[in-house]
């Protein structure tokens, strides 16, 4: 006799991987953007059996997807979605990248294009504790969530759930779902207009069409 899947919380520790493995709908067609090894993945194939593919930067990333039987290729969010034709995924997949790409316009856009939805979480640099170590500091911050020095981080985009709503306006994208959370919290659906949200959650996911 088969045994049981254990549930979600023990197969990843990441909020937003979790969120978007209930998000993404069972058989889909499903583009993750930024994969590194994997995790969301294999939470998709196993869960939601879906038809999934990848695309990652490091060759490290694509190295271990590939030898674990996922199909990912190396390739870089700023220039290489062009290659991807219109509408070719259900949902298209970007988690804590969106900060770290050079043109995060054109990247939303490339991924409203060629997927029905577009899934993008980030954390929210307007979460209190950000402000507060800037406001005492007079330095860049550094949270459990931005917990690199300003030299060393990869972020170069960082912004607010304010700030990602004024893009997806500017692009005409519809916001279907919102969600935020901090450390130790379950992810919520919020309004994504709401000041609350944007004082005091530290991550946020918002899914887009």
């Amino acid at each position: 006799m088969k045994s049981p899947s254990p549930p979600l919380h023990h197969l990843s520790q990441r909020s937003d991987l979790l969120l978007a493995t209930e998000i993404v709908t069972e058989g889909a067609r499903v583009l993750d953007i930024g994969c590194e090894h994997g995790e969301l993945l294999h939470l998709l194939k196993r869960e939601k059996k879906v038809d999934g593919r990848g695309l990652e930067l490091s060759q490290e990333g694509v190295n271990a997807c590939v030898a674990s039987g996922l199909s990912v290729i190396q390739g870089d969010a700023d220039t290489d979605l062009l290659s991807y034709p219109d509408d070719a995924f259900d949902y298209v997949i970007l988690t804590q990248t969106i900060q770290a790409t050079r043109r995060p316009k054109h990247v939303v856009e490339e991924l409203l294009r060629i997927g029905k939805h577009a899934i993008i979480s980030f954390p929210n640099f307007a979460h209190w504790r950000v402000r507060a170590s800037l406001l005492i500091s007079g330095k860049m911050p550094m949270t459990p969530s931005l917990s690199l020095t300003w030299h060393e981080t990869p972020n170069i985009h960082l912004c607010s759930i304010r700030d990602f709503v004024d893009l997806c306006e500017d692009l005409g994208a519809r916001i279907d779902r919102a969600y935020s959370w901090s450390r130790d919290e379950t992810p919520k659906p919020t309004d994504p207009k709401s000041r609350v949200a944007n004082l005091m959650a530290e991550h946020a996911m918002f899914v887009l069409s």
